[in-house]
């Protein structure tokens, strides 16, 4: 069992950035690929970015690769998404996941966060 809790979510202005943490519980977070989802109002769910274990790979959609980083420290138990060159799009709750393998399918993942907000003002 592994809980997730996101914060760093807020109000940033366009062109501003931001950088997302997700702490998770438990003595099993190294085994886990890790991944960012958000979900604007009206919007289905989206993939944002996946790391594996050992941060030896990373995955990002296409609408945030160049201005998202994600990262993990497996000693501290928590991921990050840095986040830069916000716009009005990246308007979402922005939730963490884990799970077997970093894809950029949500069913992939067994355990989600409660979200956080990230609002972007033009």
């Amino acid at each position: 069992q592994v809980q997730l809790v996101e914060s760093g979510g807020g109000l940033v202005q366009a062109g501003g950035s931001l950088r997302l943490s997700c702490a998770a519980s438990g003595r099993t977070f190294r085994s886990y690929a890790m991944g960012w989802f958000r979900q604007a109002p009206g919007k289905e769910r989206e993939f944002v970015a996946g790391i594996s274990q050992s941060s030896v790979r990373t995955y990002y959609a296409d609408s945030v690769k160049g201005r998202f980083t994600i990262s993990r420290d497996n000693a501290k138990n928590t991921v990050y998404l840095r986040m830069n060159s916000l716009n009005a799009e990246d308007t979402a709750v922005y939730y963490c996941a884990a799970g077997a393998a970093a894809g950029g399918v949500s069913s992939g993942y067994d355990y989600w966060g409660q979200g956080t907000q990230v609002t972007v003002s033009s």
